[in-house]
């Protein structure tokens, strides 16, 4: 029988997205509201785009699936440029 966790958990390791990721800092003042200071965070974690990322490896999508799902798009936007226009 193959030793499939061990082997799985040392590629999952080494693929991880958040190797790469700093620590997100929020300095707080002196008499500063707590709630404040985790909008902030909040701010600066949907930045970083972690979540998006997970979210987007859940499934496999097909490249020609993601292609015809861009292509959508643009067609989309470029309707809504020109009813601006």
């Amino acid at each position: 029988m193959c030793n499939f966790a061990a082997h799985f958990d040392s590629e999952f390791l080494n693929h991880n997205i958040f190797n790469n990721k700093k620590m997100i800092v929020v300095p707080v003042k002196e008499g500063e509201n707590i709630e404040r200071s985790l909008k902030k965070f909040k701010r600066k974690f949907e930045k970083t785009g972690i979540v998006k990322e997970l979210r987007r490896r859940q499934q496999f999508d097909k490249p020609s699936v993601v292609k015809r799902f861009k292509k959508e798009r643009a067609v989309y936007v470029q309707k809504l440029q020109e009813v601006e226009d």
